[in-house]
C-alpha cells in the first residue's frame, strides 16, 4: 500500500482512530479547571481519571488495578496464565494548561489495541500489559518519572518528603489518595516478567509533519544536562557609571545565552540548547543589574556528544565571565542518560510500519519519556505519531483522527507479530 493510500485508508476506516479520539476527549474533560487542562499527580482529578482508565481496561478484557504509586495497571493474559508480558504504556498526568494528547494517546491506544484482540478472542504466546504511569511530568513535587521509577524498582524514597506549593508532602498526598507510601516497593517488577516495553507517543516536534509521515520509529530518547548559572557583577546607577567601567551581570548573561544558541545552532548532530529562565537583580529600571541567575538545558542523541558539548559551553561561559570581570557560579542540577531504543525492537516497529504502508523513518526523541526509567528492567522502543505543527505542552496540541488510527494500526500489528528477543523474527 502506498503512503498516500495508507493515509487515506486510515481516514476512511478509522474505527480505532475514532474510538481513541473520543476517549482522548473524555479524559481531557477531567481537569482542575474547565478552561485549562490540568491533571496533577495525586489530586482528585487524578483519581477520577484513574478510575475511568481502569474501567476502560476491564472493558477491554484486562484484569486491572491501581498499584502502590497510583499507576493504572491492566493485564491481558496470553495463551496460558502467568506468561511474561509485552508492556505498553504512557502517562496520564499533565503539565499545567496542557494539551490532551501528550501521554494519554499512547495509553488509550494501547487499551484500544488490547480491546481489539479481546474482541477477536485472540490470545498470544505472551501476556500484554498496559500501564498508565501516574507521574511523568513531575509538576507537583518537581521529581519526574515517579510512576515508572516505582515499576522499575528505582524509586528513591527520600522524595516522599518533597512538598508541593501548598506544603503537602508526597507521603501525605499518597495517604490522602488512599495509597500506602510504605508499600511503593510492591509496585516494582522483576526483569524476568517483561519481554519489552513499548510506548506510543506524539512526536512533540515538527519532523514527521515536515516529511508528511503519520508515524516514525524512535532511535533514542535524548539525555539531558541542566545547569543553574549565576553571574555576579556590580550594581550601580544607570546614569552615572560609564559604560567601560560597568560590570553588568545582565549583559554578560545575554552574551552567554547568545553563545549557547550559536554553539548549538551550528551543530549538525541533533544538539539542542535552551535557556528557559532568567532573573535579574535588583530588577529596577534605573539600576545596572548586579546579579543574574539563568538555567541551561542541553540535550543530544548520545551521552558522549552531550557531555562534550556541555564542557565546551561551560568553557565559553567561563571566558565571557572572566573577560567581563563577573563572578560565575555554575551547578549541574539534573542529568539523565540517553536511552537508546533496542535495535531488535526497532526492527519490529519498522516492520509493522512498513506492513501498514508507511515509509520507515527513524528519529530521536528530544523529550523525556517513561522509557528512561523502564530501561533499567527492560529493552525499550517507541512509536511516534505526527502532531500538528509539532506543538506540545500547549492547548493547541493536536493529532488528526487518521494519524491516531495509523499509530493504532502500527501498534496492533507490532503486538500481534511480536517476537521476544532471540526468537526468530
Amino acid at each position: 500500500m502506498s503512503e498516500m493510500n495508507a493515509e487515506s485508508a486510515g481516514l476512511q476506516h478509522s474505527s480505532l482512530g475514532d474510538e481513541i479520539v473520543g476517549r482522548i476527549n473524555e479524559l481531557a474533560a477531567i481537569s482542575e479547571t474547565p478552561e485549562h487542562l490540568t491533571r496533577i499527580f495525586l489530586t482528585k482529578e487524578h483519581r477520577v481519571a484513574a478510575d475511568l482508565l481502569l474501567d476502560w481496561m476491564r472493558a477491554a478484557g484486562m484484569r486491572a488495578q491501581l498499584d502502590a504509586i497510583g499507576n493504572v495497571c491492566g493485564r491481558y493474559e496470553g495463551e496460558r496464565p502467568g506468561l511474561p508480558c509485552l508492556m505498553l504504556g504512557s502517562h496520564y498526568d499533565t503539565v499545567r494548561d496542557a494539551g490532551k494528547w501528550d501521554g494519554p494517546l499512547g495509553l488509550i491506544t494501547a487499551i484500544s489495541c488490547v480491546a481489539d484482540l479481546n474482541k477477536r478472542g485472540r490470545r498470544l504466546p505472551f501476556a500484554v500489559e498496559v500501564t498508565g504511569f501516574a507521574d511523568e511530568e513531575g509538576v507537583r513535587f518537581a521529581s519526574t518519572l515517579l510512576g515508572s521509577r516505582a515499576v522499575a524498582g528505582t524509586f528513591v524514597e527520600s522524595v516522599l518528603g518533597a512538598k508541593d506549593s501548598n506544603g503537602i508532602s508526597m507521603r501525605d498526598a499518597l495517604v490522602q489518595f488512599g495509597l500506602d507510601p510504605d508499600h511503593i516497593g510492591a509496585a516494582a517488577r522483576a526483569p524476568s516478567e517483561l519481554l519489552a516495553y513499548v510506548e506510543l507517543h506524539i512526536e512533540q516536534g515538527p519532523v514527521l509533519e515536515g516529511l508528511k509521515l503519520p508515524v516514525g520509529v524512535v532511535s533514542a530518547i535524548a539525555g539531558a544536562t541542566r545547569l543553574a548559572a549565576s553571574l555576579t557583577g556590580m550594581a550601580g546607577h544607570a546614569g552615572t557609571v560609564p559604560m567601560p567601567l560597568r560590570r553588568d551581570a545582565l549583559t554578560g548573561a545575554a552574551e552567554c545565552i547568545v553563545e549557547i544558541e550559536e554553539f548549538c545552532r551550528t551543530d549538525e548532530d541533533g544538539l539542542v540548547g535552551t535557556v528557559g529562565y532568567i532573573h535579574a537583580m535588583p530588577g529596577a529600571t534605573n539600576v545596572i543589574p548586579g546579579q543574574v541567575a539563568f538555567t541551561i538545558d542541553i540535550r543530544a542523541p548520545t551521552d558522549a556528544h552531550r557531555k562534550l558539548a556541555v564542557a565546551d559551553i561551560v568553557r565559553r561561559i567561563e571566558n565571557i565571565a572572566r573577560r567581563r570581570k563577573l563572578t560565575l557560579q555554575l551547578d549541574v542540577t539534573h542529568e539523565n542518560r540517553t536511552v537508546p531504543c533496542a535495535p531488535w525492537l526497532k526492527r519490529q516497529v519498522a516492520a509493522a510500519a512498513a506492513a501498514e504502508g508507511f515509509r520507515v523513518f527513524e528519529l530521536p526523541s528530544g523529550a523525556g519519556h517513561d522509557g528512561m526509567a523502564m530501561i533499567d528492567i527492560s529493552d525499550v522502543a517507541m512509536v511516534f505519531v505526527r502532531c500538528k505543527g509539532g506543538i506540545s505542552h500547549h492547548p493547541d496540541e493536536h493529532v488528526a483522527v487518521g494519524d491516531a488510527d495509523a499509530g493504532a494500526r502500527v501498534l496492533l500489528r507490532l503486538i500481534e507479530n511480536f517476537h521476544p528477543k532471540g526468537a526468530a523474527e
